[in-house]
């Protein structure tokens, strides 16, 4: 892994409805019409147009993607994905994770988007261990960011104190295995 693309990644704890990115991805539930958590935080910083919008878009299936306008939130775009329910870990979850993180790259390199921030997809109500998907979401955005260098930053923001620590401490790792 090369030392530049490292650099391309931040880790921050926070609120994503106050980042000014140009996109933030949303952990949706697959009708995208808001729910708890980080959906419902996005929902309502962004304002009814954004529920508006979502009821055209027919939901998502787990490990998609759809962009929508950012509406009331800094960012001008809002990029939704499903994440899987964990089930174990023997039905998919890590393939259909990753496809979050691909899937919601390739948006963003599709609609000109520099700018990008994740929260832990997944490691919430939808129960995926926190080091493994945070294992996943680095990994993958990693290997895409490689053959995309059209991306420029890309931030992953932890609502809680253990998920800072365990992106920090994988980020950290990969920087020192690099140098």
């Amino acid at each position: 892994m090369e030392l530049t693309i490292l650099k391309k990644i931040e880790i921050l704890r926070g609120d994503i409805t106050k980042l000014k990115v140009n996109a933030i991805v949303n952990a949706a539930n697959s009708s995208l019409l808001g729910g708890g958590g980080v959906d419902g935080a996005i929902h309502s910083a962004a304002g009814h147009e954004l529920l508006d919008y979502c009821r055209k878009l027919n939901g998502c299936p787990t490990g998609e993607a759809k962009i929508t306008p950012g509406f009331n939130l800094h960012a001008k775009f809002v990029i939704h994905t499903v994440g899987p329910v964990w089930r174990g870990g023997m039905n998919g979850e890590p393939k259909l994770l990753q496809n979050c993180y691909k899937n919601s790259l390739s948006l963003a390199v599709e609609n000109k988007i520099k700018t990008i921030a994740f929260p832990a997809i997944s490691t919430g109500i939808y129960g995926y261990p926190p080091y493994d998907a945070t294992k996943i979401a680095v990994n993958s955005t990693l290997e895409f960011l490689k053959d995309n260098p059209s991306i420029e930053k890309v931030i992953f923001v932890c609502f809680d104190e253990k998920a800072f620590l365990i992106y920090s401490k994988m980020l950290s790792e990969l920087i020192n295995d690099n140098q």
